[in-house]
């Protein structure tokens, strides 16, 4: 007996030193598991091939070796080869190789509305699209990101829910303007930057702004280089005296009243303020950001100007704006329903002119979804229904397609949707295929057309609501990999959601 306790001591460092390895090996099998579940690609080291590879330098072709959520290399011609044999190799021949678009401006509505939208089908129509980061808004969720409690809700919504990288852009309201304590808690806990609107948003717990309140988020913001996003629109008296019978089902009864003018109005107000943020002003390191541009008149001018004085400001506009115009729309069709409205077709192409020309920084794609119900379909009323156009999945075919007739190059495509977004996120290893980044990447076609019928996958909530459905677009997305997983190919998406939430530090 007492040999027998003897023996079984003499086993229990061996014992001890089994469950130690298997204790430090199990963390890292989950880990590869779950890997594996994210990306149809089973291997960690991999390279991915085309003759067409878009690179900050050039349009190469050769390969991207890609090793765990990094980009190792990207080599030209066939040099690669002879290291790549033992790994896997995925060519996409042809087709158009660039890195995920990144969208700054989009509304998933998670927690509280996800019956507009949501985390996961939101970032399903991002992956299937070749967007691999999303920078979510901080209204139309319920409640509004406008503190650092708030923001952990948007975060703890996220966590295992998401397919691409999505991060959070916090709320400016009155409420917290003036209390540099609040403001500094939210920034503290993650939020890449603030948002606010100088008009009434349609979201109670988001009231609008005005310029007082943007001048104090401007200063607390210049303490962490984080930039300010702004819906510029104010409110201005209307004469509608000889409109008393407009019809609310017509779509110029909605542009009259939301004229040109509103635009102008707030861009001159923040320009007021935005001088601020000038080298040695009280408000350096701070930037400012103006969403959604309608107006590519009086408003494009009074930014260019600012620009030349030195102001940190930046302007987008969005694919609607681009591909639409008012004369098009017709009655009752609520889908093309957004604040500023799509405007005329003399002003669409001015704003093309002012993005190929440099004016307007980037692109994004404002998606904001309901509801159907909200849309008001029956009565088609453009006065009452909610306001926004779901679009997430289309933005890179809807960009070319109506781009292609414009002369657009693949470098600008990457320009508007890929470099300047990451760097006003502040994501300085996103935007780029180059060693060290990110492996976010995703491969199209260029050449492919499809129309957008009952029959064309979906991954949007709600596929009726947008304005594009019944469109024929060219820019097939063959696949998108996020982090060097191959989150989306050939129409299925990876088994598991894996992106991961992104918080400024």
């Amino acid at each position: 007996m007492e040999s027998g306790k003897l023996r079984l001591l003499a086993l229990l460092p061996i014992l001890a030193s089994l469950i130690l390895l298997c204790s430090d090996r199990l963390p890292q099998f989950v880990r590869q598991s779950k890997r594996i579940n994210c990306s149809h690609v089973q291997q960690r080291h991999y390279w991915i091939a085309s003759k067409c590879i878009v690179t900050p330098d050039a349009m190469v072709s050769g390969a991207v070796e890609v090793k765990d959520e990094k980009i190792v290399a990207v080599i030209e011609g066939d040099d690669w080869r002879g290291n790549a044999w033992t790994h896997q190799i995925i060519d996409y021949g042809e087709a158009v190789v660039m890195p995920g678009l990144i969208d700054v401006h989009a509304h998933l509505d998670d927690p509280g509305r996800t019956e507009w939208e949501g985390f996961p089908s939101g970032t399903m129509a991002a992956a299937a699209g070749g967007i691999t980061t999303l920078i979510d808004m901080p209204l139309n969720s319920d409640p509004s990101t406008v503190s650092e409690e708030t923001l952990k809700l948007k975060v703890q919504a996220a966590q295992g829910r998401i397919f691409v990288d999505v991060g959070f852009w916090g709320g400016l309201v009155p409420e917290n303007a003036f209390n540099s304590t609040a403001l500094e808690r939210l920034l503290e806990a993650g939020a890449l930057g603030l948002k606010s609107f100088m008009c009434p948003s349609g979201i109670d717990d988001f009231p609008m702004t005005n310029s007082s309140h943007i001048r104090e988020g401007l200063s607390v913001l210049a303490k962490y280089r984080r930039p300010l996003l702004v819906h510029a629109e104010i409110p201005q008296e209307l004469d509608m005296a000889d409109d008393g019978a407009a019809n609310p089902r017509s779509y110029s009864t909605y542009l009259k009243t939301r004229p040109a003018s509103w635009e102008e109005a707030a861009i001159r107000e923040l320009l007021k303020v935005s001088k601020n943020t000038r080298g040695g002003g009280v408000a350096e390191g701070a930037h400012l950001h103006i969403v959604h541009l309608a107006d590519a008149g009086s408003s494009l001018d009074l930014i260019k100007e600012a620009k030349s004085s030195g102001d940190s400001i930046s302007v987008e506009t969005c694919p609607h704006y681009l591909a639409f115009s008012a004369e098009e729309i017709a009655d009752g069709d609520t889908r093309f329903k957004c604040a500023p409205p799509i405007r005329d077709a003399l002003n669409r192409d001015k704003l093309w002119e002012a993005l190929l020309d440099g004016e307007i920084d980037m692109l994004s794609s404002d998606h904001s979804p309901s509801a159907p119900e909200l849309k008001l379909f029956e009565e088609g009323d453009f006065l009452r229904a909610w306001g926004g156009v779901s679009s997430l999945q289309f933005v890179l075919p809807v960009t070319w397609s109506y781009g292609r007739k414009h002369g657009i190059s693949l470098r600008q495509l990457v320009t508007w949707w890929s470099e300047k977004p990451a760097k006003l996120a502040s994501q300085h290893l996103k935007g780029a295929i180059a060693a060290g980044n990110y492996a976010d990447i995703v491969a199209w076609d260029p050449d492919v057309e499809f129309e957008l019928d009952d029959d064309h996958p979906v991954y949007l909530k709600h596929r009726n609501i947008s304005a594009y459905m019944g469109s024929k677009l060219a820019g097939k997305v063959l696949a998108t990999f996020a982090r060097g997983n191959l989150v989306y190919q050939s129409g299925k998406h990876a088994p598991a959601a894996c992106g991961v939430p992104i918080l400024a530090k």
